[in-house]
């Protein structure tokens, strides 16, 4: 394949000997990964036989090596078990150390690969705050959130900027896989190749700088910043290490779950933590990983918690909606959900923590419950998704390789003998909503998803 003539040079000058073997790995296909969501499939050895996956992805748990025979038509994918991403990306969200009940930010997290493999590890507790700038991109983040299960994550479509201004020393962990110049993904995106140039680099580098020092401004003092990228530049990564460390006095870490990588380049105190994927060394596409944590002292500033405000009209609509989906949740979760009620126009959310929102750019606050349409609750598609199968009263189960799943996800109806409201799931993971009457269960099953005949 085609690669720029400086790039060329600069990665011959950074690899040395090792220039052949790194251009002869373009001659290979890219890596191919699929993570086993862990808040949804308790047994990721099980999962993983049935998807035929046994070749783990070294320095990720839930990770594995795939060929092209998994596709985003399969069932477990509609269920949220498993997240398509390429191997080398997998590394940022498994180093990240975390508390219980942490406060986490991914500020730059479309698509969500990310976002979704840290929620996993915390197991839906704490608050997660993922992050994208690009509207359409914190749409297709939303997606994702909502698809596999996530009920602790609010998705803001903001500025790092406008962020760091609310949330002042708030966020115990924050993860920055910056904007880049993308040399890592030469081999998946002719794009990235196209777009490339030293200039486009260096641009890339002012733009990080700016990322980390509003990232700064959010983190709590002994917080920890996973500052990653796709690319191969020193200037984006090592050189960017060096500036937020020395700005801000910031601890370079270790991050033991990534050790088998190779180190960084450069020869600054910390440089050795650092952590680098080259193709022709690992079974991944280019990457940059380090951790940083912040030691020194600065003041809570707590305004992003939501005071109470003064009864009124709003607050009696929402009483009203929250009425409604505690009698449809009476009747249909084995489980009664505790949080921070939020009503939008017609759609009810639940907040995994009270915070003041008022004036962000919110494209998901929360767990979305459902509509009030003319004074009864419909579920929303997320519900379905939020829990195992066992917290719902009504489910109809399928084989993944059954005709009426299949039927199910082409947007048909169904025969059953169930009543009302019922979680349509395969193998027992929860795909979606239906409601029976008279032997027919109607399809709810989004049309934005289903498959098509």
């Amino acid at each position: 394949m085609y690669l720029p003539e400086k790039f060329c040079e600069r990665m011959r000058s950074m690899l040395g000997a090792e220039y052949d073997s790194f251009i002869l790995s373009y001659s290979t296909d890219a890596e191919r990964g699929v993570r086993i969501n862990s808040n949804k499939c308790g047994d990721i050895d099980t999962a993983a036989a049935k998807l035929g996956l046994t070749d783990n992805v070294e320095w990720c748990k839930t990770g594995y090596y795939t060929n092209n025979s998994i596709s985003g038509n399969h069932p477990y994918h509609a269920a949220g078990i498993i997240y398509f991403q390429e191997p080398s990306a997998m590394c940022a969200a498994e180093g990240l150390p975390l508390a219980e009940d942490a406060k986490i930010l991914d500020l730059c997290a479309a698509p969500g690969g990310k976002t979704t493999h840290i929620a996993s590890r915390m197991k839906n507790r704490g608050l997660l705050v993922s992050n994208e700038i690009i509207k359409k991109r914190a749409s297709i983040l939303s997606e994702n959130v909502e698809r596999m299960g996530l009920t602790n994550t609010i998705v803001t479509n903001e500025s790092p900027s406008s962020l760091a201004e609310r949330f002042v020393s708030f966020f115990d962990g924050i993860i920055v896989d910056a904007p880049c110049s993308g040399e890592g993904m030469f081999k998946k995106e002719s794009k990235a190749v196209e777009e490339w140039s030293v200039e486009h680099s260096l641009s890339c580098a002012v733009r990080q700088k700016n990322i980390l020092d509003d990232a700064y401004k959010m983190l709590k003092p002994g917080g920890y910043i996973m500052y990653s990228t796709c690319t191969f530049s020193y200037d984006e990564n090592e050189d960017i290490v060096r500036y937020i460390a020395e700005k801000y006095n910031m601890e370079i870490c270790d991050i033991p779950c990534l050790s088998m990588l190779s180190p960084g380049i450069g020869d600054f105190p910390g440089i050795d933590k650092c952590r680098r994927i080259f193709p022709h060394r690992h079974r991944g596409e280019g990457h940059f990983a380090v951790l940083l944590r912040k030691t020194e002292d600065d003041f809570h500033y707590d305004s992003v918690i939501s005071k109470k405000k003064k009864s009124g009209k709003r607050d009696l609509v929402l009483d009203q909606a929250v009425s409604l989906y505690r009698e449809f949740e009476s009747k249909n979760l084995k489980i009664e959900l505790d949080g921070y009620f939020v009503l939008f126009c017609e759609n009810l959310y639940l907040l995994p923590e009270r915070l003041n929102i008022d004036k962000l750019k919110i494209v998901r606050c929360g767990l979305h419950l459902g509509t009030i349409k003319r004074g009864r609750f419909e579920p929303a598609h997320a519900l379905s998704h939020a829990f195992d199968a066992e917290n719902y009263i009504n489910i109809v189960d399928f084989s993944i390789d059954s005709a009426e799943l299949k039927k199910y996800m082409l947007g048909d109806v169904l025969h059953g003998n169930t009543n009302g409201w019922c979680v349509i799931s395969a193998d027992g993971y929860p795909i979606g909503w239906g409601k029976c009457s008279g032997g027919i269960i109607k399809n709810h099953y989004p049309k934005a998803l289903r498959l098509l005949k």
